[in-house]
Order: C-alpha cells, then sequence, then structure tokens
C-alpha cells in the first residue's frame, strides 16, 4: 500500500510539472495515446504527460520526457504562469526522481531522452546543482546514453553551467523576450547582459571542447548538440522586425542552433501590464518561416524586414518568401533553365530540395512547365515567378490582384488563428 501511495504521488507530479514544461518551445511537443493495460492510470501511460520530439545532432527525430524539475519560483516574470506571484499548484521533483523517471519511460520504449527545465528554488546556483545532479545521476549511476536537453539559468555560476554541458547533448538559455526594454518591463529579476554573457561563455565552451576533441581523442564532450534558445512572441509591444534582427544578432554571435518563438498565452490571474489576448498562432508561423529563410534560403536579416508591413509586422495571409517577392518584382521571372541556385531559392513555391531537383534536372534537357511541375509540391505559386522553354508568365507578374490570387483561403488562415 505505502508503494502505491508513493507511485500515485509521483504520478501527480508528473502531471502538473510535464503540463508546466509545455510553455518552453525548445523542442517540438506531441501528443501521444500509449496507454498501458490499466487503461491509461499507471506509471508507464503518456496520455495526458510530457513527451515531445526533438531532432539528434544526425537527424533523428527523438520523443523526449519534457519536465520541470520544479514549478516552484522565486522569480516574478509576469508573463510566466510559475512566477512566484502566481496562484497555481506547485510540485517538485528530486533528482533521484527525474533520474528513476527517466528510466522508467525510457525501458518502457515511450522516450529516447530527457528535456529538463526548472523554475528557481531557493536561489539560482541550488536549482541549477540540482539540474545537473538529476544528469550525473543518469549519466554515471544509470549509464544513460539517450538525448538530455538542459534548460541552464544564465544566473547561476558559470562552472555550475559548464558541467550541465558535460552531461548534456544540448544546452539552452532563453533570452526570454526580444528587447532590453521588454525584458526589463516584464521580467525584472531578468537581466539582458547576464542572459547574453551566459550565452556567449557557453559558446566558447563549445567550440574549446570541439577543438579538444580534434586534438586529443579522449577529450569531454560539451553540449556536441549546441545551444538554443527562446523567444516570447506577443507579450510586449515589440515587432517581428525586432524579432528578426535579436534572432540575427544571437545567430551571428552564438553560433545557436536553433531560435524558437512562442506565442505568449493568457495565464491565469494575469498581470495588469500584459496583453489581454494571445497574437494569433499564424504570426508565430510566420516568424519560423522567416528564420528558415536565414538559415537555408540566403536571404539576409534587413532582406527579411523588408518584406514586413508598415508596421514592422509580417503579413499573415502570405509567408515572408511571398511578400518579398511581390515587393521586389523587377527580379522576376526567373529562368529555371539559366539561373543559379540562390535565385532560384527566391522563387515562392520553391524549396531546397525542388531547387536541388531542377538543377540536376536540366543537366539532361531543358526543362518546360510541366517538368517543373513535377518536381514541386505545387506549381500554382511558383508559374508567375519563373519562365520556362514553353512559358513565360508575360503579364501575370505586375498584376495588381497577384497577391490575393496567391494567398491561402480564408478558412486554413483562421485554422492557425485560433
Amino acid at each position: 500500500m505505502a508503494e502505491r501511495n508513493r507511485q500515485h504521488s509521483t504520478l501527480e507530479k508528473l502531471e502538473i510539472l510535464a503540463d508546466a514544461a509545455k510553455y518552453d518551445a525548445s523542442c517540438a511537443s506531441s501528443g501521444t495515446a500509449k496507454k498501458n493495460s490499466l487503461g491509461g492510470k499507471g506509471l508507464g501511460s503518456t496520455e495526458g504527460m510530457g513527451i515531445c520530439h526533438a531532432y539528434a545532432p544526425d537527424g533523428r527525430c527523438i520523443s523526449l520526457l519534457k519536465i520541470l524539475l520544479t514549478n516552484h519560483c522565486v522569480f516574478d516574470c509576469h508573463y510566466c504562469i510559475n512566477r512566484k506571484s502566481s496562484n497555481v499548484r506547485r510540485a517538485r521533483f528530486t533528482p533521484q526522481e527525474v533520474a528513476d523517471l527517466t528510466i522508467s519511460f525510457y525501458r518502457r520504449n515511450y522516450i529516447e531522452g530527457l528535456f529538463l527545465s526548472s523554475g528557481i528554488v531557493k536561489s539560482s546556483n541550488y536549482t541549477m546543482e540540482q539540474i545537473v545532479e538529476a544528469a550525473r545521476i543518469l549519466r554515471e549511476e544509470c549509464d544513460f546514453r539517450g538525448y538530455i536537453h538542459l534548460k541552464t539559468i544564465p544566473e547561476a555560476d558559470p562552472e555550475l553551467v559548464h558541467q550541465a554541458g558535460l552531461y548534456a547533448d544540448r544546452v539552452s538559455i532563453n533570452v526570454e523576450l526580444p528587447t532590453t526594454s521588454g525584458l526589463t518591463r516584464l521580467a525584472p529579476d531578468k537581466d539582458a547582459k547576464q542572459i547574453e554573457g551566459a550565452l556567449a561563455k557557453t559558446t566558447t565552451d563549445i567550440v574549446e571542447a570541439k577543438d579538444a576533441k580534434k586534438r586529443f581523442r579522449h577529450a569531454p564532450r560539451f553540449a556536441p548538440a549546441g545551444q538554443s534558445t527562446q523567444m516570447i512572441v506577443g507579450a510586449d509591444k515589440a515587432s517581428d522586425a525586432d524579432i528578426v534582427g535579436k534572432a540575427s544578432h544571437l545567430y551571428s554571435s552564438y553560433r545557436l542552433r536553433r531560435v524558437y518563438y512562442s506565442a505568449f498565452s493568457p495565464i491565469p490571474d494575469a498581470s495588469a501590464v500584459l496583453p489581454l489576448k494571445r497574437p494569433p498562432l499564424i504570426r508565430e508561423h510566420r516568424l519560423y518561416q522567416s528564420d528558415w529563410l536565414m538559415r537555408f534560403y540566403g536571404y539576409a536579416p534587413d532582406e527579411v524586414v523588408q518584406a514586413t508591413d508598415t508596421d514592422g509586422n509580417l503579413p499573415l495571409d502570405i509567408d515572408p518568401k511571398l511578400a518579398w517577392a511581390l515587393k521586389f518584382r523587377e527580379r522576376f521571372p526567373v529562368d529555371v533553365n539559366r539561373a543559379n541556385k540562390e535565385e532560384l531559392l527566391r522563387v515562392p513555391g520553391l524549396g531546397v530540395t525542388a531547387v536541388r531537383r531542377i538543377l540536376a534536372s536540366r543537366r539532361y534537357r531543358t526543362l518546360r512547365l510541366d517538368d517543373v511541375g513535377r518536381l514541386t509540391q505545387s506549381i500554382t505559386k511558383v508559374r508567375p515567378f519563373i519562365c520556362a522553354l514553353d512559358w513565360r508568365p508575360v503579364t501575370l507578374t505586375d498584376r495588381a490582384d497577384l497577391r490575393s490570387l496567391l494567398a491561402p483561403k480564408q478558412e486554413q488562415l483562421e485554422l492557425f488563428a485560433v
């Protein structure tokens, strides 16, 4: 009976701390409906618990147990449901409980790793010590070789953050908000310079570890999957242009693997300084698309900003690549049989894979419009911006109503705007 009571206590904490972790966007969350023979009740069930998907350095998609060590917090960030003044159920795991849960879920084949974050309990150093201890138990006592992603605390001693990187595959530090003024107003306990200083220190540690590994076979690894960060969208007055500029700075200064964007979500007993409504989810989606343009399509940050409307925000009805193309119509049409890779990547509707197929195919034949259609997912968006052996858009590219013709239907947009 005592063992059963302890198990129920663990499940209750898991329910609270997995739900509290859903606000962290540093890995893609996904639902699951696996149940055990007790109809979903038991330690093996993942129904309603925090299972998320992430990508390993080799590109594999892996499932992670996504939880907080605790949702107690001494900070009072206005946008956070776990802030000190928030009226929520509180719970706390010990490092040993985190390790036991991870191994238990792993043995049931529900997960391949752990994503661990935490509120700040007692102090930043104490909390960081607990996070590191959970990872240490998994690696050294349980001989766990699965994927571990640790959220580190910028206010903690740099040596503690360094220890986290020795156990984790990836580490991350949230910059929280895109502007210093927004951070000062909504998270008075956090300091922008301190956060960026911690990012810089981790970047240096990653570079030094890679260099040491080249020279010494048994040099310790340090966060081999790099580091990432997260920004909240819509909690302050920062425009998309501000967010794009901040993301570009973070990528170039700290060699981040990813910048994640999380649309602000209203919380119970919210502070009066917060917006009453969440921004449309399509805004978050557009920012991810702009991020993709900078990382994989060769767009400079100022070019992405050129795609924004007069208020500095990306249009919601069309993607940023199409918005840029419509503003710079003189760059089109592009000849699919002669254009270089960089020019083809600017064509709305042509992704990286489609461009690679076009470049490979035109080595053997001169491409017609039907050929391009077979190499892309949809020719509709592509047609106004290309010419082929048997196709030239003539006045189509210059049509005043081209935007409305290419914009997705309103019903599709509403799916993202809930």
